[in-house]
């Protein structure tokens, strides 16, 4: 069970936002630390994830191959711009 468990990505991926019923696209970008949520998903292919204040279904794919497992106490914000890949989006590898 992944539930609170902190992942910090190793590829900007992509997740899904419900709003008010309407689903939007968000990029979830590198270096972005979510937190494993059981609240939404269907719990094989998409996943629930808490980044930030906003709650979003990914792949789960995308965290396997995207994320490292986080262990420790909660990590400091540090602004910085990167420089994203392409064609990070997606499960292929």
């Amino acid at each position: 069970m992944l539930t609170g468990k902190r992942f910090r990505l190793t590829e900007r991926i992509l997740g899904i936002e419900v709003l008010n019923g309407e689903r939007k696209a968000v990029s979830i970008p590198l270096g972005a630390v979510i937190e494993a949520d059981s609240s939404s998903g269907d719990g094989n292919q998409t996943m629930g994830v808490l980044w930030g204040d906003k709650q979003l279904e990914i792949f789960a794919c995308d965290l396997k191959m995207r994320g490292a497992e986080m262990i420790g106490p909660q990590p400091q914000v540090v602004n910085r711009s990167t420089t994203l890949k392409k064609g990070a989006v997606g499960c292929s590898a």
